[in-house]
Parts: structure tokens; C-alpha cells; sequence
């Protein structure tokens, strides 16, 4: 009764939170409170799927959905990317019926990778796809290997771990295991010999803490690494890019399928690579994946187009407190071939919790944007001032930068001065404040 009870309440105030466009964890919330054992007896399919990490779940689990549609699989998956508990909670009571019998064949899950040792308590994945481990809100999850290890005691001997072979820490997860499929991406034209970052959190084996060895680097500490002392190495992926062209915007994985990105940055490459790399492990034919994955464009509004007067904009969505992702949308904006112009907002650091904590801007390579196609510079937010001391030790020239608290005032001045195309870098926590002030493309 206590089970029934709950799904009921759970089912209700979701049903309420949808009007007022709330209401993704808490009923779950509730739920748990009224019956805190209520996943152990939900009736749940076999075939359950959670991808975690850092960086690309959300992206990651919406590309794997699409593939599963279009291959017409019975499937459900918490899209509105409320990956803690209480959220996963609402989500597997909402699409369970009363008796608590899940509706569908298949479980898509994105969860945190700090709470799915709680989450898999009850609901327990055969596929886990693990994609990264970074510095990501340092408040909130400390240190990488502090997360390392919460993952690792979500992990269990009956699961079928899909591992960034490229990631020193994510290998670790597959050390002595059965079960395990990998996915890397070849040394490209991009890849580098030295890590471009400004700090490297891999320079020691995560295992045994030797110097470890680098052949490229994709990415802050991704690529192909070697440790002569224990031999914790790229491991031979089941699944590889073997070819890209992120100018024309393909990738080929396994010599033989190619997929037409998007949206064309390392980033997405391995994003798209991971659910591929699932997809396949999970039964779906090969064709059929690249096929439907070629083209995606997200619908997550990560990446958003939209026009200040004449000019033309793109809004990067990236993560405050994860200067990887910061990292990647400057590398975006210094590739794009034409000249632009930059409007980068922190206005609130998290959604979740308070902190005025932004020594994480001491790790985003603002450096990189001391080039020649950057004409202006604006730094917005309650955070600009914080902004603009990062920015006097870039050896940018100060006539580029310009700082504007308001972001209302910000969107006027580049109306009034702007003659390039623009790009926005902000978070989550800020997109909407932007975008409420200007015009988005539609389609």
C-alpha cells in the first residue's frame, strides 16, 4: 500500500509541477519520503542503461534517445537531465503504472556521478558508460579522484562498463574487469604533443602515480598515455575514430562509418562516439547508428543561434566551475573563420547551491583568446569585476575588453558597436538571462 501510495503522490505532483514548469525532483522527493525503499519494488526491464562523467551526459544521453527512436525501441529516459535521486525517483515512478511496473523496455538513464551509488542501489544498470572525470564545481565534488571513487562505488561485477580509453582516470574503472568495452579517438590533425591546458591533473598515473607518458593530447589530459611502471595505458577500443575533419565536419569510427557532425568540435566528436559505442554494445545495428547520429542537431539548447541587429550570434553553453568546458568553447570561437566578437557572463555560479567561490576562472585558458580574430571582448554579470582581473593577466589588449555588469547593458553595446559575429559563453545558470534579451533563431 505504502508503494501504490507513493506512486500515486509522485504521479500527482508531477502532474501539477508540469503547469508551472517545475517538479523534477520533487516528487521523487516526497515519494521517498513516504516509502524510501519504493525503487526496490518497482518491476523494472532488464535492459537499463546510465551514462556518467563530468562532461557530455546530457548531450550524450539525448543522442542515444534519438537513435533509439529511430530504431523503434521501447524506451524511457529523464530528459529533463534531473540525474540525483529524487529526480531519477520521479522519473522511473511517473513512467511506472500504479502497481509499479515500469512501461517501457529500456531504461536510458543520465545520472550524477556522485549520487548513482545511491541511485544503483535499487536500480542497477547492464550498460554504464562512463565518459570523463574533470575538475567540475570543486565546491560541491572536490578533487577528480575524490568523484573517481564515488563512481566506483556505484560500479558492480554484472555490469557491462563502455570506458573513455582516453581518459588515464576513466581507464582505472576497467583495470581486472570482464565485461569491458572501450572507445577512443586516434591521434587527428587537432591533437597535440603537449598538454594546452593550463594544468594537467593526469601528469601522474592515477594507479601508481609515476610520470606518466603522453604519445598526443586531444584535450586537457585526453589522449593516448602510457605508465612504464605499472602499465595503466590507452587500452585497444572496441571503438575508434579513426579519421576527422572537424572543418568538414566528419568523423569515422572503425574505418568504415561516417558521421556527419553538427556541430564540429572534440567535444561533440567523443559525445557522439560514446553513444555509438553503447548503442552498438547494446544490440543496435551499426548502420542504423551512424545513420541516424549523422546531422543530429541537439535540442538540449546547449548550443543556441540568435541575431543582435545585423549580426549574428551563437550562445555556447558551458558549465561555470568546469574550465574543460570553458576550455572547449574558446576553442570554438578561435576557430571560427571569420572575425568576432566575445561576450562572456557569470552572473550566478550555481543553480543549485551559493558561493561566490570563482578561483575556477584561474583555470579556463582565457589566454587563448588573445588572437587575432578576437575584435572586442565583454565581460557581464554580478562576477564581471572577478572576470576582469583574470583578464589583466592575459596579455590581452586592454582597448578589446570591455566590462558591463549589467547584462541588458551588455546586449545594448554590442547591438550599438558589434560589426562581427558573435559568440556568448556562459552557463546554464545564465543562459536564459541572456537570451531573454535578444532575438533566437528558429530551426
Amino acid at each position: 500500500m505504502r508503494k501504490i501510495i507513493a506512486i500515486l503522490v509522485c504521479k500527482i505532483i508531477r502532474f501539477v509541477g508540469e503547469f508551472v514548469g517545475k517538479g523534477s525532483s520533487l516528487p521523487g522527493k516526497v515519494a521517498l519520503k513516504i516509502y524510501p525503499d519504493v525503487l526496490k519494488d518497482i518491476n523494472l526491464p532488464k535492459n537499463i542503461i546510465a551514462v556518467t562523467g563530468s562532461n557530455g551526459k546530457t548531450s550524450t544521453v539525448e543522442m542515444i534517445a534519438h537513435v533509439l527512436t529511430d530504431a523503434g525501441k521501447s524506451f524511457a529516459y529523464n530528459k529533463e537531465g534531473s540525474n540525483q535521486i529524487e529526480g531519477v525517483t520521479t522519473f522511473i515512478l511517473n513512467n511506472s503504472t500504479i502497481l509499479g511496473k515500469f512501461k517501457k523496455d529500456i531504461i536510458l538513464l543520465e545520472t550524477d556521478e556522485r549520487f548513482a551509488k545511491y541511485t544503483f542501489k535499487y536500480v542497477k544498470p547492464m550498460y554504464y558508460v562512463i565518459m570523463n572525470l574533470y575538475r567540475d564545481q570543486l565546491t560541491r565534488n572536490g578533487h577528480p579522484e575524490w568523484v573517481y571513487n564515488c563512481i566506483l562505488e556505484s560500479i558492480s561485477d554484472d555490469m557491462n562498463l563502455i570506458l573513455n580509453a582516453n581518459d588515464p582516470l576513466i581507464s582505472m574503472f576497467g583495470l581486472e574487469r570482464k565485461n569491458v568495452s572501450y572507445f577512443s579517438v586516434n591521434r587527428l590533425d587537432i591533437s597535440t604533443q603537449n598538454c594546452t591546458s593550463l594544468y594537467n591533473d593526469s601528469k601522474y598515473c592515477p594507479n601508481c602515480f609515476n610520470l606518466l607518458e603522453y604519445d598526443y593530447y586531444h584535450y586537457s589530459d585526453i589522449g593516448k598515455f602510457s605508465c612504464s611502471k605499472c602499465g595503466l595505458k590507452t587500452n585497444k577500443a572496441k571503438f575508434s575514430v579513426t579519421k576527422a575533419d572537424l572543418d568538414q565536419k566528419y568523423m569515422v569510427i572503425n574505418n568504415k562509418y561516417k558521421i556527419d557532425l553538427a556541430f564540429s568540435n572534440i567535444y561533440s566528436m567523443y559525445n557522439v562516439l560514446a553513444a555509438f559505442s553503447l548503442l552498438v554494445t547494446l544490440g543496435v545495428d551499426e548502420e542504423i547508428c551512424a545513420k541516424s547520429l549523422s546531422n543530429y542537431s541537439l535540442k538540449n539548447g546547449r548550443v543556441v543561434n540568435f541575431h543582435i541587429g545585423d549580426c549574428k550570434g551563437t550562445l555556447l553553453t558551458s558549465k561555470h566551475e568546469n574550465s574543460v568546458s570553458y576550455d572547449q568553447s574558446i576553442d570554438i570561437v578561435i576557430n571560427h573563420k571569420s572575425k568576432v566578437d566575445v561576450l562572456i557572463i557569470v552572473d550566478a555560479v550555481s543553480r543549485k547551491y551559493f558561493t561566490s567561490e570563482v578561483s575556477w576562472l584561474w583555470d579556463i585558458n582565457f589566454e587563448k583568446l588573445n588572437h587575432q580574430n578576437i575584435q572586442r571582448i565583454v565581460l557581464s554579470g554580478l562576477y564581471c569585476n572577478d572576470l576582469a582581473t583574470r583578464f589583466d593577466y592575459c596579455n590581452i589588449d586592454k582597448e578589446k575588453i570591455k566590462v558591463i555588469d549589467n547584462i541588458e547593458n551588455a546586449v545594448e553595446y554590442l547591438k550599438e558597436y558589434a560589426s562581427n559575429d558573435i559568440f556568448v559563453i556562459t552557463c546554464f545558470s545564465d543562459k536564459a538571462k541572456f537570451l531573454s534579451k535578444v532575438c533566437i533563431d528558429k530551426g
